[in-house]
């Protein structure tokens, strides 16, 4: 096996456990430690995976993102259930803006059953994802790709941003603690504030758990969005409360 496929299969290796022990490789793979460490160090410089004391990890963490492709895998029932739920946001002949999320991604895959419309994102994926949908008219922004993310961040995503105005922006975040939301990438952070200063309305779509956790950029307030949409194991004292504090938050059903 050459190293470029060890590596990839290590990789999806990774992502399909979320985290793995030096020793899980070693015996899984039939490979020496030392082959094991100098294959993590390549997977880490590349920012696909992290490692941690023993062994390696997808899983995101204050300072981490988890990379689109662990990102796809997960969580795929709640972003079905909030994709769906979303949609009620969505009319016919609007102006939709989409950011990078994968949770977005599962509305993008909805949105043709709502045509026409027009989309503007940085996603790669729902560019892709929409490309020959018929009667959706898609403005991708531009900038710098990101492998990570599977998207286009930077200053020429920024100001192409600037230059818009949607009528609705479906956007999603990693961390939620209190009423503020974070993400752990300074860039993502600037994109998703352009984003949101570029759209009459604002659609947040939130994993009940992500509420709690916390990332390190403050990318803002729950009160910036008109809709927040939760997952259905949300707390309902924490609900109530969001709600007392001017939070337009609304738990979907699977």
């Amino acid at each position: 096996m050459s190293t470029t496929v060890r590596r990839n299969e290590l990789l999806d290796y990774i992502l399909r456990h979320g985290s793995v022990g030096i020793e899980d490789l070693v015996r899984d793979f039939g490979v020496s430690r030392m082959t094991v460490h100098r294959d993590l160090d390549a997977l880490e410089h590349e920012g696909v995976i992290r490692r941690v004391r023993g062994g390696a990890s997808a899983l995101p963490s204050a300072l981490y993102e988890s990379d689109y492709r662990y990102r796809l895998r997960t969580a795929t029932k709640e972003k079905a259930s909030l994709a769906r739920a979303a949609l009620a946001h969505v009319e016919p002949g609007q102006c939709v803006m989409l950011d990078d999320s994968t949770t977005v991604l599962a509305l993008a895959e909805l949105l043709p059953a709502h045509k026409p419309l027009t989309v503007i994102s940085n996603s790669f994926g729902i560019l892709e994802r929409l490309c020959d949908a018929a009667d959706i008219s898609l403005i991708g922004l531009g900038g710098t790709y990101s492998r990570h993310y599977n998207a286009f961040f930077g200053l020429v995503c920024e100001n192409a941003v600037a230059a818009l105005r949607a009528d609705v922006l479906f956007m999603s975040v990693s961390a939620v603690n209190g009423t503020i939301v974070f993400h752990q990438d300074e860039q993502i952070v600037k994109a998703k504030r352009a984003m949101m200063a570029a759209a009459s309305r604002r659609v947040l779509l939130v994993d009940h758990r992500k509420f709690g956790t916390t990332a390190l950029n403050r990318l803002g307030e729950l009160s910036e969005f008109d809709a927040v949409l939760t997952t259905q194991d949300f707390d309902a004292d924490l609900a109530a409360g969001l709600e007392e504090d001017g939070v337009n938050i609304r738990v979907v059903t699977r």
